[in-house]
């Protein structure tokens, strides 16, 4: 089965989630300081989970919020926009990370390690979860009942395969950086075309390509947002689509049957999501015309 490191990053979550109380100890982020989270890829969905964030790029553009505190999350600590944030950053500056030595983790105020080891599957799973579980404990909440949820959401009842060729997830409020993680996992660990969706915007005129060929996940969230998902079940359900109201809780939570949905796609197409392409050509070439890693000297 294709997949193993991918598969065995996701079974080891409860166990990583639960050392990071530990990993966080007393450490938390100054009382009162305007704090904004940062990264590139799952990184910056994780930085999105936990706080006020902005894109790494963005943050270099100068086109990020004010803060006081930058906090930067990079699992390997070796993303090049991430160091180049940090490095120009006036302020106090953290990092979130699986790599206790990296180049940005010798540019930081304070590094914070989240897992106990690298992650192996460029598909990557644990070290989102955990690191969205360190930079909320890292402002005061207790994360120690997360691995038990996760050890229930791996043990329910999966999304399943099927044969569609086009996915789309869609969310608001606080399911903002699970929808875009969830496209992220199915785009790069099982090649499928998928698309996130505000719910929101997806109402306001997004639904025009749209049609039964799109399997469709719509993250329910609470309040308003829960009311909003209604409408949006109801108008896919008129364009008959395949349609499921997915109920949440928590972002560390909610990506889990995602995770497992991308590697029960991945093996029914015989695809290997740890790679994420990378040992296949134009990817790998694509990959490295990239430069996105940061200097070692620096």
């Amino acid at each position: 089965m294709p997949g193993q490191l991918t598969r065995k990053a996701i079974a080891a979550q409860p166990e990583w989630l639960a050392q990071v109380p530990e990993r966080v100890g007393d450490l938390r982020l100054p009382e009162g300081a305007r704090v904004l989270f940062t990264g590139c890829g799952t990184s910056f969905h994780a930085a999105l989970a936990c706080g006020p964030a902005a894109q790494a790029l963005e943050v270099v553009l100068g086109n990020a919020p004010e803060a006081d505190v930058l906090v930067a999350v990079s699992h390997e600590g070796g993303t090049r926009l991430t160091h180049e944030a940090v490095r120009g950053f006036a302020g106090e500056t953290w990092l979130i990370t699986g790599a206790a030595d990296s180049a940005i983790a010798t540019s930081v105020d304070q590094v914070v390690v989240a897992t106990p080891a690298i992650e192996e599957s460029y598909c990557h799973t644990a070290s989102y979860t955990c690191a969205v579980a360190a930079g909320r404990a890292l402002q005061g909440e207790d994360v120690s009942g997360l691995p038990a949820d996760v050890f229930r959401e791996l043990d329910g009842e999966p999304f399943g395969a099927s044969e569609h060729d086009r996915f789309l997830v869609a969310g608001a409020g606080r399911d903002s950086a699970s929808v875009l993680e969830a496209v992220l996992k199915l785009r790069e660990g099982a090649h499928v075309a998928a698309e996130a969706h505000h719910t929101e915007q997806l109402l306001h005129g997004h639904l025009a390509a749209v049609d039964p060929s799109v399997r469709c996940f719509v993250l329910e969230g609470e309040g308003h947002a829960a009311e909003r998902a209604v409408d949006a079940m109801r108008a896919l359900g008129e364009l008959g689509c395949d349609a499921l109201l997915v109920p949440t809780t928590h972002p560390v939570v909610d990506i889990v049957r995602f995770q497992l949905l991308t590697c029960d796609l991945a093996n029914a197409r015989g695809i290997d999501p740890d790679m994420i392409r990378w040992d296949e050509e134009p990817w790998d070439r694509a990959r490295q015309a990239q430069d996105w890693t940061a200097p070692t000297d620096q």
